[in-house]
């Protein structure tokens, strides 16, 4: 049977304790059971998958290692599985490609089904604001990922967790308006050198489905922390999202 569809999804946040992160978890499981393994292709993970994830040498995160079982079940059947980094998810190290996934650097073009892809996670596509660009530096500094491993799992974890709770406490609910975004503009400036029929993103947690000047699809996906399976799929030329 032809291998003709293909599933993007993005921020899931396991392990978040905003609503129920027991039923989204269970759901996004679901979800990737559902995938049908002998017509896919290909699922790629656009970042934040995880609302935190560290690698120690002997740890893992405990949170969605149902999702790791599944993602280890769509390899063992022939799907191939792609990632970004999110900015939550930003200390992957060695983990997911161990077992047979593929980290992605953003922006990621790839040509999938006769189309051109622009994809990535979409945080600090097209400029950062200077705090963003120092926070994440600073995520990326490999002193800095050592001195964060030398804690204990227990202290770091309750450390991320009052992280991303401050952070979304000070940034509260956002929209995206196209035409003011820098990841917007990225996309122009890149449709003035190349064709693109489709950018796919995730990070703003603000849905967007939209056509550029010229046709292309711009898209950022919706978070999983609202309920229902928020995803996109390419079944042979047609692009369809919420799946």
């Amino acid at each position: 049977m032809e291998r003709n569809l293909t599933y993007f999804a993005s921020d899931v946040h396991l392990g978040f304790p905003v609503g129920d992160p027991v039923e989204r978890e269970q759901r996004f499981v679901l979800w990737l059971k559902e995938i049908p393994r002998d017509r896919t292709r290909a699922l790629y993970l656009l970042g934040d998958i995880w609302d935190f994830w560290f690698e120690y040498r002997d740890v893992i995160p405990r949170e969605g290692i149902r999702v790791v079982a599944q993602l280890i079940d769509l390899i063992d059947n022939g799907v191939e599985v792609y990632f970004f980094e999110g900015n939550h998810d930003v200390w992957t190290f060695s983990f997911f490609e161990s077992l047979g996934m593929r980290k992605l650097r953003q922006p990621c073009f790839v040509d999938i089904n006769g189309m051109t892809f622009c994809l990535g996670h979409g945080d600090g596509v097209g400029g950062a604001k200077p705090g963003y660009r120092l926070m994440m530096g600073l995520f990326r500094n490999k002193l800095a990922q050592k001195l964060f491993g030398s804690l204990h799992p227990r202290m770091a974890f309750s450390v991320a967790e009052f992280w991303s709770r401050s952070s979304r406490a000070a940034h509260g609910k956002y929209s995206f308006v196209a035409e003011r975004e820098p990841l917007y503009a990225f996309a122009e400036s890149v449709l003035s050198e190349r064709k693109v029929d489709c950018f796919v993103f995730g990070h703003f947690h603000s849905p967007v489905d939209i056509r550029m000047p010229g046709g292309a699809r711009f898209v950022i996906l919706r978070d999983w922390m609202g309920g229902g399976t928020p995803c996109a799929v390419l079944n042979g030329p047609s692009f369809e999202l919420d799946c």
